[in-house]
């Protein structure tokens, strides 16, 4: 117990460790760490042996191990009875993750309760917080499947009936309008990795325009910029298509006339700056807010989608803004760092 009076003077080591042992704990009890975390428990706790044991009752084990027949049903009773064991020195704890079972820690050796305790309590935090990013992440992936899911049937349809139309009048227009059509659907539809590059998302972009100029005729005016310094920045991906979709069918297509929708990427110090901007119906600022904090109608999950995730990334002062008003257009702004850790295409 020397040790442990040892490691409390100095918290340093005993963090480091907690740290280490948290990490190796987050793909949960069966996964390619869990015999390295338990070496680490044992180490920390300084114990004889310790073992970590899945509901299945599968059995990593760091040090010495238990009497064969005392664990097998120790651990048994444990796991159906969700209580603690003990026995032969020799103590057994199910864990709970969230309110549910997630298996059960065993501690070999003459070890006070409030240690075996202790040592349970850093394992079930370490497997709550690999469940709450796993669950994190299981979210940013379905929110990617929503934004493909958008693709507006609408749309689609219109596409389609401009090309079949065109098929014997102008056939090589129809041919190009197919393939960018194949190309748009490819990009919106197929599995991508988490990120891509301003270059990928402005050709989507310009894909998706050549389409609806195609559908609304000389209704549709657009003008398309990008710098060539910020080409290669990384970004989340999906994040323009859904902007400029919007600006067309919410501020284009509601009004009478020609419409003009404007992309624009251009690089601002360490920032990369694109602006998807219309002049068509605009809104009252009160609704764009609304619409950003996922409220009212299901005309701006698009938008909602692309803040949430924009924020995720980047932090808090990364989501989009919007400048906006009745009558005067709608202005939305994607500001993200040309460099960021961790954001590669």
């Amino acid at each position: 117990m020397a040790k442990r009076a040892a490691s409390a003077a100095d918290p340093l080591p005993v963090l480091a460790a907690a740290r280490r042992i948290t990490h190796d704990l987050m793909d949960g009890l069966a996964g390619a760490h869990a015999r390295r975390a338990a070496h680490g428990l044992r180490r920390l706790f300084d114990v004889p042996g310790l073992g970590l044991a899945d509901l299945s009752g599968s059995l990593v084990w760091s040090g010495r191990p238990g009497p064969d027949d005392v664990v097998a049903q120790l651990l048994e009773e444990a796991l159906r009875n969700e209580e603690p064991g003990a026995g032969a020195a020799l103590r057994v704890l199910p864990l709970h993750v969230h309110d549910e079972p997630a298996g059960a820690l065993l501690v070999v050796g003459d070890v006070p309760a409030n240690v075996a305790r202790e040592a349970a309590d850093l394992v079930i935090q370490a497997l709550e917080r690999g469940k709450l990013e796993a669950s994190a992440e299981q979210a940013a992936e379905a929110e990617l499947r929503a934004l493909r899911a958008e693709m507006s049937p609408h749309f689609v349809y219109n596409a389609l009936t401009v090309i079949a139309s065109l098929v014997r009048s102008d056939p090589d227009r129809a041919r190009d309008l197919m393939l960018d059509f194949a190309d748009y659907t490819r990009y919106s539809l197929a599995r991508h990795g988490e990120y891509t590059v301003v270059a990928e998302e402005f050709r989507a972009v310009e894909t998706y325009l050549a389409l609806q100029r195609a559908v609304l005729g000389e209704r549709l005016r657009v003008q398309v910029r990008v710098a060539p310094e910020v080409l290669a920045v990384a970004v989340p991906y999906l994040v323009l298509e859904p902007l400029v979709e919007n600006a067309i069918r919410h501020g284009i297509e509601p009004r009478s006339g020609t419409g003009l929708v404007q992309v624009d990427g251009q690089a601002e110090g360490n920032h990369c700056v694109i602006t998807v901007e219309d002049d068509g119906v605009g809104m009252a600022p009160e609704r764009a807010a609304e619409i950003l904090a996922g409220k009212g109608s299901d005309d701006g999950v698009g938008l909602a989608n692309v803040d949430r995730r924009l924020r995720d990334v980047y932090g808090p002062w990364y989501g989009l803004t919007v400048e906006t008003a009745v009558g005067a257009g709608t202005r939305v702004i994607v500001r993200v760092p040309r460099f960021q850790p961790g954001v590669l295409p």
